[in-house]
């Protein structure tokens, strides 16, 4: 038999009544073409593209080679090369693809051309135009087919796609050897070994996933379940008018997709912020990364964000996507923005206003859909003012600026955070601490926190761990909580006499030593007879002694 005899009226075997369909003798679906490319877009999308072609690729491979003995079985066929022609024929009556007429077999050193493939219109109409070839599942089908009939592994590459905008599709199958290394990456798609490698890191990353929602709906349970009467949006204590102003101009500005600057002092909870404004977004789907700029290096900055291509120095042995490409449909965090060199300032800036990166070592630009915030502790524009910041990124990152204020301005969130805090590591250490006694939250409130709210979170840790009851003691918080004192009430927009001011530090410094009047006059650098003059005009002594007689 020769492959022109091929005919689909002969080929397709109905039977209703049982609900079979044959194909070349073999049992068939009718699968719809636009079904597939949705399958193709599921695993693109929650499994990456690396893992999604390997899956295609292999699957496509399986299919060709039972197809090629699906038609030895049924057919008595001229020759082998009859029988390899019949892979195209029947390829094109199954719906797949139609070779352009004058065209040869992949294998042959002019190579294949495909035109009608469903593949790379299902990947049109999904994604858009590829950057790279898209026809992984018809390379995969080509080369199991031919390779069943051959005897040798034979894999088929794409050098031309009309996914990517050609005209035509065209296929080259050769040896691993006759590929030579210039092609190695693109052969490790048939391994079986590339395909439990991507999907070993697919899984792992749906994990991760999963476990970060996990620990997201927890803390934001403890939260409202230990602070009921605290207004906690996600878990974000916002109690004190500063705090609860912020989160409002965060969840506005979220639902825009405009590039925002957050500033505030090192701890103050500046990611977690960015975090309300990635969650509260229309990207809330998308991935969130995060990437301290100050602690890389300008060389390797560039490589992290926008990627590298194989070569492009020593040690980069594959292509490799950098962050933005990462972030693709999501946010990325530019942490410590103000510490990055002025010439890496340029080449975000480019990729702020074109929206494109270039990885290093490629000419060519890739297109991006990333929402950009950026973090400092810095004053960019004291930055500009000197130099040190470019003036045109600094206003291309404020498009909106969220202050986040320290802790000493907040203080009404100081006990909420620190009973939250105190239960998540009391959690955490398997230790049952639930309060806080007065004494020791009277001077958590005292405090002036300059490590904000990371030095909360690091001080309840430490209490949790040596409280000796089920509450958290004076004695178990650090040295320099236990000796702080009142601030001067200055900061609610009134002006006190100094006198009165000059009193309550004395009470403070008396109470923080516990009545003892003598280590407080030396703290204070007076004279035990001052302090007792001052304590008597505040008709203290005189209470004492009415009380005692």
């Amino acid at each position: 038999m020769r492959a022109e005899d091929l005919d689909h009226e002969e080929l397709l075997e109905l039977d209703p009544e049982g609900g079979l369909i044959r194909f070349a003798g073999q049992r068939a679906l009718l699968i719809d073409a636009v079904a597939m490319g949705l399958l193709r877009k599921y695993l693109v999308e929650n499994f990456g593209v690396t893992a999604a072609r390997a899956v295609l690729t292999q699957f496509g491979f399986a299919h060709g080679w039972r197809m090629a003995e699906a038609m030895k079985a049924e057919f008595s066929w001229e020759s082998d090369e009859e029988w390899r022609r019949a892979g195209t024929r029947i390829h094109a009556l199954g719906g797949l693809f139609r070779v352009a007429l004058g065209s040869l077999d992949p294998v042959s050193p002019a190579g294949s051309t495909l035109v009608a493939s469903y593949e790379a219109e299902q990947h049109l109409l999904h994604f858009g135009r590829a950057l790279t070839p898209a026809c992984w599942t018809l390379c995969g089908l080509t080369s199991g087919y031919i390779s069943r009939i051959t005897g040798n592994d034979i894999y088929v590459l794409e050098n031309r796609c009309m996914g990517k905008g050609d005209a035509a599709c065209h296929l080259l199958g050769r040896t691993r050897e006759e590929w030579g290394d210039e092609h190695a990456e693109e052969l490790r798609f048939f391994d079986g070994k590339r395909l439990a490698e991507c999907l070993d890191v697919s899984l792992k990353r749906v994990t991760d996933s999963l476990k970060a929602a996990e620990r997201k709906l927890r803390e934001h349970h403890r939260a409202m379940v230990r602070v009921a009467d605290v207004e906690a949006p996600l878990g974000l204590i916002a109690k004190s008018a500063p705090m609860r102003t912020l989160l409002d101009l965060a969840q506005r500005v979220a639902k825009v997709d405009s590039t925002t600057l957050i500033t505030g002092e090192s701890g103050s909870g500046k990611e977690r912020i960015a975090r309300l404004v990635h969650e509260e977004s229309t990207r809330a789907a998308g991935p969130f990364i995060a990437v301290n700029c100050g602690a890389i290096t300008e060389t390797l900055l560039e490589g992290e964000l926008f990627g590298h291509a194989r070569g492009a120095f020593t040690g980069a042995i594959q292509d490799r996507p950098g962050l933005f490409e990462a972030a693709n449909g999501g946010t990325l965090l530019l942490d410590e923005i103000g510490d990055i060199s002025s010439g890496m300032q340029v080449k975000l800036l480019r990729a702020l206003q074109e929206r494109e990166i270039r990885r290093v070592g490629e000419n060519r630009t890739r297109s991006v859909d990333v929402r950009i915030v950026a973090a400092t502790n810095r004053d960019l524009n004291h930055g500009v003012a000197g130099g040190s910041f470019r003036q045109d990124l600094y206003y291309r990152l404020k498009v909106v600026e969220l202050r986040v204020p320290p802790l000493r301005e907040r203080k009404e969130d100081v006990l909420p955070l620190a009973r939250v805090l105190l239960a998540d590591a009391a959690l955490r250490m398997k230790r049952k601490i639930t309060s806080i006694s007065p004494r020791a939250a009277d001077q958590l409130l005292r405090y002036a926190w300059p490590g904000n709210v990371r030095e909360l979170e690091n001080v309840m840790e430490r209490a949790v761990a040596l409280a000796r009851g089920t509450r958290v003691e004076l004695e178990d918080l650090p040295e320099e909580v236990r000796q702080a004192v009142s601030q001067p009430p200055v900061m609610d927009g009134t002006v006190h006499p100094l006198e009165d001011i000059e009193k309550q530090y004395i009470l403070a410094a008396l109470e923080l030593n516990n009545g003892n009047q003598t280590r407080t006059a030396e703290q204070l650098r007076i004279g035990s007879a001052t302090l007792y003059r001052k304590l008597k005009s505040y008709g203290l002594l005189a209470k004492k002694n009415a009380l005692a007689g």
